[in-house]
């Protein structure tokens, strides 16, 4: 607010002055633009005139603060360079990634965030999941969780508990299929991470793998919409506890094919949520029993 009449105080960008808007009182001058010293009238343009690199990120040892140099073999002007200068900048970039990973901390960290975004890629999963993930593992990191661990399971445990905390949760089958450790060693490294580092977990809910199923399955809105609902209908009975989220959502999404007189057959179901057809063949039941006790048209 201006002191002299309370008025809004506004910034000239024209005159590099800060003003009041009612008196004109003029606060500030010689104000320094921290724009851009160009002018760029569509994105193509202001991505070439950008000076500026890549933003940090959780997923580098050094979270991308360093340089590297480029794989490409051509000058600042695009021009191929000759074998020789060729050879002394391969040997440059051998020597620029050893600098890169100075110690076994960094080596480590390498590794790890390489197995998150490879998995991550084989799952679909967006950046800010990976990203929390590089953020889960850098913590286990710090405070000394690795020693005994693998780091592959420990990288596979973040991802899933970081897939979890932004609600699009993947089944530890789904997981055990992009990762190179075994189901049962990722749930003994999800439990030990989030005890040490104070995890909350809440609970997974059925619905939360409704979208994701239905989208592997290619089934229609309106089956969607069934599954939404005979899981509503479920939870509010309590039928929903003490079971395996994913088996609840499997069999809801196998139940409204059925409703929704689509062929999808169990088999179909099970390769795509990783749960077994016996699951899916008794969740579906129960469901459908629920749902029909409700006074809903089955």
């Amino acid at each position: 607010m201006c002191p002299e009449c309370d008025g809004l105080v506004i910034q000239d960008d024209e005159h590099g002055e800060t003003i009041c808007e009612d008196c004109g009182l003029v606060l500030d001058t010689d104000v320094v633009d921290h724009g851009p010293d160009w002018r760029a009238y569509d994105s193509k343009e202001r991505d070439e005139k950008s000076r500026i690199g890549a933003p940090t990120t959780q997923l580098m040892h050094d979270k991308g603060l360093s340089t590297m140099i480029g794989w490409r073999d051509r000058d600042a002007y695009g021009h191929a360079i000759s074998e020789q200068k060729r050879a002394q900048l391969q040997r440059l970039r051998q020597w620029d990634e050893r600098f890169r990973t100075k110690d076994a901390h960094e080596r480590n960290l390498k590794q790890a965030f390489g197995e998150i975004r490879r998995m991550a890629s084989a799952l679909g999963l967006p950046d800010p999941i990976r990203e929390t993930a590089g953020v889960l593992y850098r913590r286990a990191v710090e405070d000394d969780l690795l020693p005994g661990r693998s780091i592959e399971g420990m990288a596979t445990a973040s991802l899933y508990t970081a897939a979890r905390q932004h609600s699009t949760p993947r089944t530890l089958a789904e997981l055990e299929t992009v990762s190179r450790v075994k189901r049962l060693r990722i749930q003994r490294a999800y439990r030990y991470l989030s005890r040490e580092l104070g995890l909350r977990m809440e609970p997974v809910d059925p619905l939360q793998y409704v979208p994701q199923f239905a989208s592997e399955l290619n089934v229609s809105d309106e089956a969607t919409r069934r599954a939404r609902d005979l899981l509503t209908t479920a939870k509010a009975q309590g039928v929903h506890s003490g079971r395996s989220p994913a088996g609840l959502a499997a069999g809801a999404i196998y139940a409204a094919t059925r409703l929704t007189n689509e062929q999808v057959t169990q088999e179909t179901v099970r390769a795509v949520t990783h749960v077994s057809r016996m699951t899916i063949r008794i969740r579906y039941q129960e469901l459908l029993e629920v749902y029909g006790a409700e006074g809903h048209n089955a």
